[in-house]
Parts: structure tokens; sequence; C-alpha cells
């Protein structure tokens, strides 16, 4: 029988894709990059800083600008305090300073404001959609940050769409070719069981980085590629 045409940028059908594609996709980027295993790496107002500081910027310059930061501003009540001047001088290495330094110190104020000090600690008592929507109620943050502070502060099940998870998922077909990131988002936490999320994360985002570049993508190491849709339309 022969295959009906897809209609460019329409989803899938459910069925050609789960389960077959998710496990396929996990395989074969295990095969390429390690399981990688969940560990805290910072506490949860340093993570959101952090991952602030991280956008539209490499991370080495985003953890270059933290240490800075922490160096002429030791608290985060001095970050808080400080000038706006004196806060864009110690995160200048992460660029756009004059955007990120309102960012974070309208954070930590929405922060203060409602818990009386600047900890996260207490979202980790949370149900993590519960957590995710208390953060994105701080001014300026969004699904994709809230998501990177509680995976890899509390290890919830939430999966933070960037520009690589992005572009990799939509290629493979794990979503639909014209999903947003935030739609993007909610469909791989509907379709991913949470004990893979943290590893689907990592390994998709060092895949976009490694591998699945957004200009002349090195297809030819690509463990995935047979179920590629950036090189075969039709591909299962």
């Amino acid at each position: 029988m022969m295959r009906r045409a897809r209609r460019r940028g329409a989803p899938w059908p459910l069925e050609r894709r789960r389960p077959g594609l998710l496990t396929f996709v996990l395989g074969g980027l295990r095969e390429m990059y390690g399981l990688p295993t969940w560990e805290r790496r910072r506490d949860p107002t340093d993570e959101l800083v952090v991952t602030i500081l991280a956008q539209h910027t490499s991370d080495i310059n985003a953890e270059r600008a933290f240490g800075e930061l922490r160096r002429r501003l030791p608290t985060w009540s001095e970050v808080e305090a400080a000038s706006l001047a004196d806060l864009g001088a110690a995160i200048a290495s992460g660029g756009l300073a004059r955007q990120k330094a309102p960012r974070i110190q309208a954070a930590l104020r929405a922060i203060r404001a409602e818990r009386g000090d600047h900890s996260l600690e207490f979202l980790g008592a949370m149900a993590p959609l519960a957590a995710r929507d208390w953060l994105t109620r701080i001014p300026g943050i969004g699904k994709k940050t809230a998501s990177v502070v509680l995976l890899f502060s509390f290890g919830m099940p939430l999966v933070p769409v960037d520009t690589h998870v992005h572009r990799v998922t939509r290629r493979i077909g794990l979503v639909p070719e014209r999903q947003t990131p935030d739609e993007a988002h909610e469909r791989l936490m509907a379709d991913m069981p949470p004990g893979v999320v943290y590893e689907s994360h990592v390994n998709l985002i060092t895949h976009g980085r490694r591998t699945c570049f957004a200009r002349n993508p090195a297809c030819f190491r690509c463990a995935v590629c047979a179920r590629c849709r950036y090189i075969d339309a039709r591909a299962p």
C-alpha cells in the first residue's frame, strides 16, 4: 500500500512517533554521548541567576560572569541593592549586561517580596508543575528558565527547550515542525516518562551542540539520522 503524502509541517501520526521513535532516539544518543546521571550542581537561586546570564551567550561566558558576580557581590542582598552600573560591570563578561542586570535584580526582588529571603529551596517540596508555575510568575522567567532551575537543582522531570533541543526534536520528529519552544516543552513532557527526562535533555542539547548544527549538521556521524526528517522528509 502506498503511503499517503504528509503535508509539510503537519505532525506525524502518533503511532509512527511513539514509542518507537523516542526509544530509537534515546538509544542512539546514548551510544554517542553516554548515559548522563543527575547530580545537583548548585542551589536553585544560583541556578536561576546563571540561567539568566546564559541567555544569548555560551555557558563558558555565563559561568565566568557568575564567578565575577559572586566575587564582587558575595550575597544576594548585595546584588539586589547594587547600582545597575556596578551589577552590570560585574556581569559584563557574559554579554548583554544592560538587559540582564535589571532582570536579575527584578527576580531577586520578587523572590524576597514573596518569601522574605532569596532562597528557592522551598520549591523542592512542590510538585513539578506547581514549582514551574511559581517561578514563571517572576517577571522575565519563562518555562525554559524555570525548567532548567528545577531539573538541575531538584531533578524534577521538566524539559527545558532551548535552541538546540528545539532544532533537534523538530528535525527528528519528536515534536511537530511548527511548534514553538513552549509548545514543544509541553509535548515532550507529555510524551517522555519522567525517568528519561534528564537523560533526554542533556543528550539532546549535546547533540545540537556537537553534531546537529543549525547549518551543515554532521549527519555522517549521527546515530539517529535514519529517522531524521532533515535528511528524508518521509522518514518514519
